[in-house]
């Protein structure tokens, strides 16, 4: 097959692809120098909708609906929009080789693509269960959820187990936020993870008492301190029951699994410097490769804000990572420079009628302040971690937008904390002082 040459290629089609061309355009680019090679079928989307609006009972999201950049505000780019700016976009199209030595990408097809400059923004897949052996893990109606595939399978089980049980495995975010939009869709919901509480990455266990107590009131049962050793399934091969570490069993028509994820940085192994799990970069997000960028869940990059190196998988860094990385390169190839990437880390979810935002680090000694009774109507209360006599990370469960503007500007000024009782007292009073 002939080989097809691109000044630009973007691997990956996930938020990060699209907000890099996005950039790119906005920089300036020509007609035919930049492509997209996805394993997906559809345009970059905002990946958040899956796990929220896409399995609502009523009127659920849709594409075009939520192409990127819908999900920070911005216009939608559907795909006449790559087309009418003569951006490739290469869907289905998986890639089985790259050779950053001779700047070759090699598709399943056998298709070579070669690049001048490459942005990796392959993001992360799911862990399965499959591949720890779980007995009857490739039972039908186990799910996993990461693209609109995925969606749409689960969507659709959804509607034919009307009323019917499911089991979440997972207590992280997918989890929560599965738990809460099946739960919405009348079925009998149960939440299984090993922890002794939900999303222990980053809730403190009072933040996490309210959001156990808040689900239990809904009517979710939530069973902690045990995992999911194997499933039943029927003679149809369809999921019938999980069976527990201890000896429990819960029966099942649908099963949820939500227990992390993993980079996907295979395909550079042994060509590019990896650092915690992901591809090392620096503050533009270059690799140890010239002309090759990694952005998102797979790179590995200073946080500026706390000195050291991280890997973050968060959709607001993909968003923001694949801008830097575009406004390096174009710098770059003009003489010039931009600023250091100085990232805040940034964590939100919403679920039922739920709402919290997170910004900073949580590390260190924590403050509970407000009102984090799962009773309570309109429940409102936080959380400041403060390290070293400093407030550096800052969570708010119901804040106005102004409020969650407020807690992400305390986050980034690290203020000195010399009284902790008072802060406590103060609350969210003690951000209206900055």
């Amino acid at each position: 097959m002939a080989e097809k040459h691109f000044k630009y290629v973007i691997l990956g089609g996930g938020v990060a692809a699209g907000y890099a061309a996005r950039e790119f355009e906005k920089q300036g680019v020509n007609p035919g120098e930049l492509a997209i090679i996805s394993k997906e079928a559809v345009a970059p989307y905002e990946r958040p909708a899956l796990s929220k609006g896409y399995l609502f009972p009523e009127s659920p999201a849709r594409l075009p609906g939520f192409h990127v950049c819908v999900g920070s505000g911005g216009e939608r780019l559907l795909p006449e929009w790559y087309k009418e700016r003569g951006i490739e976009l290469f869907l289905s199209t998986e890639i089985v080789k790259v050779d950053l030595a001779s700047k070759s990408l090699t598709s399943k097809s056998g298709s070579t693509f070669i690049y001048g400059t490459l942005i990796i923004a392959t993001g992360s897949t799911v862990i399965r269960l499959t591949d720890f052996g779980v007995q009857g893990a490739d039972a039908k109606n186990i799910f996993y959820l990461r693209d609109v595939d995925d969606a749409d399978k689960l969507y659709e089980a959804i509607k034919a187990k009307e009323n019917g049980k499911v089991v979440i495995v997972g207590g992280g975010y997918i989890g929560l936020e599965l738990g809460a939009v099946t739960k919405l869709n009348n079925l009998d919901v149960a939440m299984v993870y090993p922890e002794p509480w939900c999303m222990p990455r980053l809730f403190t266990a009072g933040i996490a008492e309210f959001y156990e107590g808040y689900y239990a009131n809904k009517g979710i049962q939530i069973i902690k301190g045990t995992v999911a050793i194997g499933f039943d399934s029927n003679a149809n091969g369809e999921v019938t029951a999980v069976k527990l570490r201890g000896g429990g069993v819960l029966d099942a028509d649908i099963v949820v699994v939500g227990v992390g994820g993993r980079p996907l940085t295979t395909l550079f192994k042994g060509q590019v410097e990896e650092e915690k799990g992901g591809i090392k970069t620096d503050a533009f997000f270059k690799t140890s490769v010239p002309d090759v960028y990694a952005v998102g869940d797979v790179a590995t990059f200073p946080l500026k804000l706390y000195g050291e190196q991280r890997r973050v998988e968060h959709v607001d860094h993909a968003r923001k990572s694949a801008e830097q990385a575009v406004k390096a390169i174009k710098a770059s190839e003009e003489g010039k420079t931009v600023e250091e990437y100085d990232y805040l880390p940034y964590f939100y979810s919403r679920a039922f009628d739920l709402s919290w935002q997170f910004y900073g680090d949580n590390v260190g000694d924590t403050v509970l302040f407000g009102d984090n009774n799962p009773e309570s109507p309109k429940a409102k209360f936080g959380t400041y971690w403060i390290k070293e006599g400093k407030l550096v990370g800052a969570f708010l469960e119901g804040g106005t937008p102004e409020e969650n503007s407020a807690i992400a500007k305390v986050a980034r000024a690290q203020p000195s904390v010399q009284n902790v009782d008072e802060l406590a007292k103060d609350g969210l009073a003690f951000i209206s002082k900055f």
